[in-house]
C-alpha cells in the first residue's frame, strides 16, 4: 500500500469508524486519533452553535456532528469557517430526522450571524459618523451589521421554548456589533428592513437620494411622516454603529 492510499485509508476510518482502518495499526493508537479529531470537531461546531446544541441529546447531537464530519468535504480549519462549512450542510447535505425542530435551519443561519458579526472587519475607508452628519454624508451598512428574514422567533429559542408554527409574518433583524463590541441584535419592521436592504444594495447613497427612493416605493405615505420616520431610523441606526459612512 502506497502513502496515498494508505492516507486516503486513515482518514476515512477516522472520519467513519464503521470504515477499515490502516492495516499494521493497533486500534489503542487509532483510537487516540479517533476521539482527537471529531472531539475537535465537536468543539468547533459546539461553540458556534451552542442554542442548536440544547435541543438534542448528546447522542443525538454527536450523531449530527459525525454526519457532518463524514459526509461533509471540509478544506478549513479556521473556527468561523468551520461554522460555516456546517451551516452549509445542513442547508444544502442534510436530511432532516424526525427529532429534528422544524426550525433548525433558521435558527443555526442566526447562530452563525452572530458569529460571522462578532468576527467581521470593517472595510477600509469606512467610518462612524453622527446623526448631525447624515445630510452630507455617503451611506453604507456596516461590515458589523447583518439584516435577515425568518419565519420563527429565532432570538428566543432555547431549550425552554421551541414555537411549534412559524409566526404569522415574517420577521426582520438586524444582528450587529455594538459600539463596545458586543453582539447585538435589533428587530424591525418592514419598513426599516427595507431601507437597510437598500442602504445594503446601494453603498454610497445619500440621505436625499433614500428620501427620493422612498416617496417613490411607499407612495401611500405622506411624504413628510415618511421623512421624519427616515431620519428619525437612521438617526438610530448611525448611534448603534449599523450604518456608516464611506
Amino acid at each position: 500500500m502506497d502513502f496515498k492510499t494508505r492516507q486516503a485509508s486513515f482518514m476515512a476510518h477516522i472520519r467513519d469508524p464503521e470504515q477499515p482502518a490502516p492495516e499494521g495499526v493497533e486500534d489503542r493508537r487509532m483510537q487516540i486519533y479517533r476521539e482527537l479529531f471529531f472531539n475537535n470537531l465537536d468543539g468547533f461546531v459546539s461553540s458556534g452553535f451552542p442554542v442548536l446544541k440544547t435541543l438534542y441529546t448528546q447522542a443525538q447531537w454527536q450523531e449530527l456532528v459525525r454526519q457532518f464530519f463524514i459526509q461533509h468535504d471540509c478544506k478549513t480549519p479556521i473556527f468561523v469557517e468551520i461554522a460555516q462549512e456546517f451551516l452549509h450542510f445542513l442547508q444544502h447535505e442534510y436530511q432532516q430526522q424526525k427529532h429534528d425542530e422544524d426550525f433548525m435551519f433558521e435558527l443555526a443561519h442566526y447562530e452563525w450571524l452572530e458569529l460571522a458579526v462578532s468576527v467581521a472587519q470593517e472595510r477600509e475607508g469606512v467610518t462612524s459618523l453622527t446623526p448631525e452628519q447624515l445630510d452630507d454624508a455617503s451611506l453604507c451598512l456596516a461590515q458589523t451589521a447583518r439584516v435577515a428574514q425568518y419565519s420563527y422567533e429565532v432570538h428566543r429559542i432555547s431549550d425552554e421554548y421551541r414555537p411549534d408554527s412559524p409566526s404569522d409574518s415574517p420577521l426582520f433583524f438586524c444582528v450587529f456589533l455594538d459600539v463596545d463590541e458586543e453582539v447585538k441584535f435589533l428587530q424591525l419592521n418592514p419598513l426599516s428592513a427595507q431601507v437597510l436592504a437598500k442602504i445594503e444594495a446601494s453603498p454610497g447613497v445619500e440621505l436625499h437620494e433614500l428620501l427620493i427612493w422612498l416617496e417613490q416605493t411607499f407612495a401611500n405615505f405622506e411624504p413628510e411622516v415618511l421623512r421624519q420616520g427616515a431620519i428619525s431610523l437612521l438617526s438610530e441606526l448611525v448611534t448603534k454603529g449599523i450604518i456608516k459612512k464611506q
